[in-house]
């Protein structure tokens, strides 16, 4: 490698790779719409069968409605300017890849910091919720846990290495049968649904903790105008990783032309099936949304409600479905974004070399998914199966939120910030909703982060996002600035000039 000058002021030192470099980090390109549509949805579908049900405990009925719609509104901001940025640059580092071009090598790094948190303690977070169906199906009790979680990174971590194709495939029928499985419910619930009674159970009480209201009949709104904006952070949960499309755009076949209709119908994928099952769910004799508000496994209890005990493990078995996809789909995307940050210098180099034969980022992968089962490993060891259990589930889940949210603001930013710098670099997709759709989704995002400062367990989890980012940041400023290589990614930048 040979040292490139980089002006100045910017604060990093370059070095030029030879071919050897990106032989061994190269892609495969594969993915066409719909192998892109299903990535998308597929990452999120897990939320509309579990986690998304604890903002009823906060706004009730209602508030999540209302809440839904307003994060949906922020994600249609987001995903109208991803769409519009991810083919003009068309790399996998996707929202590192927009801010180091909109805000330099800094903002870059930050950018991909705060994504980084999301995509690696997501899935564990879902391995969680996989691990409470894999308990109540199989009757097993919650001490084994762990093994649970390492079964299943270690099978999931073994399909997204052992070919591109293969990873694809698997994410279009998983993801199709998944939303079959909630089709499939929409249908059983409709017929027996009594809104009013169930999923209007929910009151005040004297204390002004939440009550179960026997007969239902209650507000929409029990806890009022706050409660709808304390509900935020879990309405993320119907619509969390989207933005996860872009780190295939180099091994998608088109990202240029694919990129945008791949992102755009996977959103309206989810905002339909986002309603149906806020709607349905609740709704359901014998679930409610008073019990739902604190239950692990919703779409279960309401197959449970319909078909009875009799099918449980069969309809469980199927419920999985949704939780697999999702956790399979961020698998992928956690390898991605690693990879991207380290092929340009930012991460250790090591962690971006592919796979020989497969040409998947299988030590980016195997880095991110061991650091998100040590992270679920000491939590659990240290507060003890039943509480450890229990804090996975909130306080991982408040740090991946957490870290959502600040990337969505700085890919918000440099959208805004690429439209007034870079107004004449090609853009294939413009978003409809431009810049002030731009600037909604940073209002939504700071107003959501506001209100999850509010949840207890956000104290804790954050401590330990500020310290993944301090040791990070202490990295990155002793030793990747001087480190960095000039990846297509970093091409990009320096070649507009950011």
């Amino acid at each position: 490698m040979s040292e490139v000058p980089s002006g100045p002021s910017s604060g990093v030192k370059y070095k030029k790779a030879d071919a050897g470099y990106f032989d061994k980090r190269g892609l495969s390109r594969y993915a066409g719409v719909w192998s892109l549509w299903s990535l998308g949805v597929g990452a999120v579908i897990s939320g509309h069968f579990s986690g998304w049900n604890f903002g009823f405990g906060t706004g009730g009925w209602g508030g999540m409605l209302v809440a839904g719609i307003i994060i949906c509104i922020m994600y249609l901001g987001l995903t109208f300017s991803i769409a519009e940025m991810s083919p003009a640059l068309p790399h996998t580092g996707a929202a590192y890849s927009f801010a180091r071009t909109a805000m330099g090598p800094w903002g870059g790094f930050l950018t991909g910091l705060c994504e980084n948190v999301e995509y690696v303690l997501t899935p564990a977070v879902v391995v969680t919720f996989i691990t409470a169906y894999v308990n109540s199906i199989l009757g097993l009790d919650p001490v084994y846990s762990p093994l649970i979680w390492i079964l299943f990174y270690a099978i999931f971590l073994g399909l997204n290495v052992f070919g591109l194709e293969l990873s694809f495939k698997f994410t279009l029928i998983i993801t199709v049968i998944s939303l079959a499985v909630l089709v499939f419910f929409w249908i059983s619930a409709i017929p027996v649904m009594d809104f009013n009674r169930w999923a209007l159970n929910v009151g005040v009480g004297p204390d002004g903790a939440l009550v179960e209201l026997p007969e239902g009949g209650g507000s929409w709104f029990p806890t009022g105008f706050s409660g709808i904006l304390s509900t935020l952070p879990f309405a993320v949960w119907l619509f969390l990783a989207i933005e996860q499309l872009p780190l295939a755009a180099e091994e998608s076949v088109d990202p240029k032309r694919d990129m945008p209709k791949g992102i755009i119908l996977g959103i309206l994928t989810l905002m339909l099936s986002a309603f149906m099952i806020v709607l349905l769910n609740p709704s359901v004799p014998g679930v409610g949304t008073f019990h739902l508000a604190t239950s692990l496994e919703p779409l279960l209890d309401g197959f449970r409600a319909i078909y009875g005990d009799a099918g449980v493990a069969t309809f469980g078995i199927v419920a999985l479905t949704g939780l697999i996809a999702s956790f399979h789909t961020i698998l992928f995307a956690q390898g991605r974004q690693v990879y991207s940050l380290s092929r340009a210098g930012y991460f250790p180099t090591f962690l971006s070399v592919t796979h020989k034969t497969y040409r998947t980022p299988h030590v980016a992968m195997l880095a991110g998914s061991l650091t998100g089962l040590a992270v679920m490993l000491v939590i659990w060891f240290a507060l003890g199966a039943e509480q450890g259990g229990a804090a996975i589930g909130s306080v991982l889940l408040n740090m991946a939120v957490f870290g959502a949210m600040f990337s969505y603001i700085m890919q918000a930013l440099s959208f805004i910030i690429l439209r007034r710098k870079m107004p004449n670099i090609p853009r294939p997709f413009r978003s409809p909703l431009g810049i002030p759709g731009a600037v909604l989704t940073i209002v939504i995002a700071v107003v959501t982060l506001f209100y999850q400062v509010q949840d207890p367990n956000f104290t804790k989890g954050v401590i330990w996002v500020a310290v993944w980012f301090a040791v990070a940041v202490a990295y990155f400023a002793l030793v990747g600035r001087n480190r960095l290589i000039l990846s297509p990614e970093e091409e990009f930048a320096l070649s507009h000039k950011s």
